[in-house]
């Protein structure tokens, strides 16, 4: 069943990439195709029940009216033939072809093996009846996989295969691969926007749960970032490309996802390494159960050890184990996308449960990172001079509050600063109509020892401050908004006894007054990224389990470090998210605290079906091989058990958080 596991799920090449220029026809004949095999599978199963139950019946009828002699004998074996053939074809087909690659001991050659011996000792219902329970458990699998791979598949089916751009003021329809950087496009009412970008529309709402998994509308103004997948829901909205077709936020979500199911959790490897060595020693002992009884058993019958050799040997078959526990863990990271996270495999879903300490970034992680300038201060220079200096420097910034300052100006037509240098965690350096120009947090100051009124120091709001030629010019403050479900995020990991701490290049008032309003335990502000590093570092050297949260480009060296490293998807840079291993798509805290859940939801139902198919198994085969059990009971050990366990981990795609 794992051969066919891996089949089905993955639908992309071997290096795990999806092909975009795969067309819809292609798709749509592909799933015509799996569809007509699959109700050909389900027709040959119940005609196959419906043969079977005829033949016991028969067989009933002969023993009970013993002038029905027709039924027995050659006429018995061609009956039970039949549907064992129509529903053991395909079984015994890949048990011969495993042969020249000198595969003996797979699921395929075990039911062939059980099935022909019944045959032989002229066990024929229980022959067919194994054979026909197996492929029904194959149904139900093939069933489950194909869920899933639905559930992924709509993600795909969210990207638009054509896109309105305005070409000399006139409305073309054209692929999105063929639109480029800086091109307007419009979205209609009810549309999808193909493509990242900046919208040039006073204000637009968009269904956002695409990429959140929350349909509640977004309103977003002029300037604003809008992402591909989003949908347009009322007035027509212009929107100025600021990113290719393959560059996009959701095409990178889109090839994580397809990616997802490659990197695979310690389980299962466990499971798939436990199988190869445990289902050879299963047919070992087989063999032994049917001949080494003849040393010490008087009246030896070998019809009769056989009969018990062939329930062990059903009973032994590791389908429960190898199909379900793949099929806990693709449903565990279907039911974190639909809930906007995205695990990159499932061995992060693993690593999550283990988490003891989360670890957050400030700005952007448990703030929204959308500041407004509050105050400004201008010393030995107009204000207005201050203000055109700063703005032109911090142009040349993607932070949030350069982004920030630049709004706040009104000077049209700035001066071009030229030799700009970014010096991390400090600001930036330039110079300006041949003046050199500073800009960015106290810490830069001290870099170039500028002196500067000391009250500023204590002012507990972000500042940004300016020198010109070497002196202080001033400042801006700048506030920020803590998010919404912030304080119950903390709440909800601190339930789960996870302790939090929140690092940030931020001053250390500001960031001291956000973890008092949030509850965190530990706070750390005036960080450069070397700093957070090192934070990190000596935490993991305590022997705690880090889970860090980000969405800065200085946060990815910070988020690789973690043992579970989270990128805010929405706000987060692209290289945070490559480098994260789980992405939140919306942004929000609480999220930490759902993609957590998952995890242990996951490795419960894991775990419930291990222990289940092992105890029943163990049960079983005791019984089989003292000759207690029958065929019937091991088709239950083996098929009934994976069945149940197929259900269990089809659990946790129908699980709201």
């Amino acid at each position: 069943m794992h051969q066919i596991i891996k089949a089905e799920v993955h639908n992309h090449d071997h290096d795990g990439h999806y092909h975009e220029d795969d067309d819809h026809d292609h798709d749509a004949i592909g799933a015509k195709e799996e569809e007509i095999a699959g109700w050909k599978a389900y027709l040959r199963a119940i005609i196959s029940f419906t043969l079977l139950l005829a033949g016991i019946i028969a067989d009933y009828q002969f023993y009970k009216y013993p002038q029905l002699q027709f039924f027995h004998g050659y006429v018995r074996f061609a009956y039970y033939t039949i549907p064992y053939l129509l529903i053991g074809w395909p079984v015994l087909k890949k048990a011969i072809r495993s042969i020249p690659r000198h595969d003996y001991f797979n699921e395929f050659m075990l039911m062939s093996i059980a099935t022909l011996g019944a045959f032989y000792i002229q066990q024929y219902p229980e022959g067919v009846a194994v054979m026909l329970f197996y492929q029904i458990g194959e149904l139900f699998q093939d069933e489950a996989v194909q869920r899933a791979k639905r559930s992924i598949k709509a993600l795909l089916d969210i990207r638009p295969d054509e896109v309105n751009v305005l070409r000399n003021g006139i409305s073309e329809k054209v692929n999105p691969f063929e639109v480029a950087l800086g091109e307007t496009i419009q979205i209609k009412s009810g549309e999808k926007i193909a493509l990242d970008g900046e919208l040039l529309s006073d204000k637009a709402s968009f269904n956002t749960a695409a990429l959140t998994g929350e349909s509640k509308p977004d309103n977003k103004y002029k300037g604003e970032t809008v992402l591909a997948g989003m949908i347009n829901l009322n007035t027509v909205a212009e929107v100025k490309v600021t990113a290719l077709f393959n560059d996009s936020k959701l095409s990178k979500i889109l090839q994580l996802v397809q990616g997802a199911t490659a990197r695979k959790a310690k389980t299962q490897l466990f499971i798939s390494r436990f199988a190869k060595v445990y289902t050879p020693i299963m047919v070992f002992l087989a063999v032994s159960i049917t001949l080494l009884p003849i040393f010490f058993v008087e009246h030896y019958v070998f019809n009769d050890w056989l009969y018990r050799a062939l329930v062990f040997l059903v009973i032994s078959c590791p389908c429960a184990l190898v199909v379900s526990i793949p099929l806990g863990y693709f449903g565990g990271i279907g039911l974190a996308s639909r809930n906007g996270i995205l695990f990159k495999g499932s061995n992060y879903l693993d690593v999550i449960t283990h988490i003891d300490t989360v670890v957050m970034d400030k700005t952007g992680t448990l703030t929204k990172g959308v500041f407004k300038v509050q105050q400004v201060e201008s010393v030995g220079v107009d204000k207005e001079t201050f203000l055109k200096y700063t703005a032109a420097l911090e142009t040349h910034s993607t932070h949030p509050i350069a982004k920030a300052v630049v709004d706040y100006n009104t000077i049209k037509d700035l001066p071009k600063a030229v030799n700009v240098e970014e010096i991390a965690g400090h600001g930036l350096k330039g110079t300006i109509e041949g003046k050199e120009v500073l800009s960015g947090n106290l810490k830069l100051l001290k870099k170039f020892n500028i002196q500067y009124d000391e009250k500023i120091s204590i002012i507990s709001a972000t500042i940004v401050v300016t020198a010109i030629d070497g002196k202080y010019a001033g400042y801006l403050t700048i506030s920020d908004e803590i998010k919404e479900d912030a304080l119950d995020a903390i709440k909800a990991l601190h339930g789960l006894g996870i302790k939090t701490v929140m690092l940030s290049g931020d001053k250390q008032a500001v960031v001291d007054e956000v973890a008092k309003t949030l509850g965190i335990d530990h706070a750390f502000g005036d960080l450069l990224p070397e700093g957070k590093v090192e934070k990190v570092q000596g935490f993991k050297n305590e022997g705690k389990k880090i889970a860090f949260v980000g969405d800065g480009v200085n946060d990815a060296p910070v988020v690789a470090l973690a043992d579970a490293g989270i990128a805010m998807g929405g706000l987060g840079s692209d290289a945070t998210i490559e480098t994260a291993d789980i992405v939140i798509q919306n942004d929000q805290p609480y999220k930490i605290f759902s993609a957590i859940k998952i995890g242990k939801l996951t490795k419960k139902i894991v775990w419930q079906n291990i222990s289940l198919a092992f105890g029943v198994k163990v049960i079983v085969l005791i019984l089989g091989a003292g000759g207690i059990a029958t065929l019937w009971e091991a088709v239950f050990a083996d098929v009934g058990v994976a069945l149940l366990a197929i259900l269990n981990a089809f659990r946790i795609q129908k699980i709201k958080l």
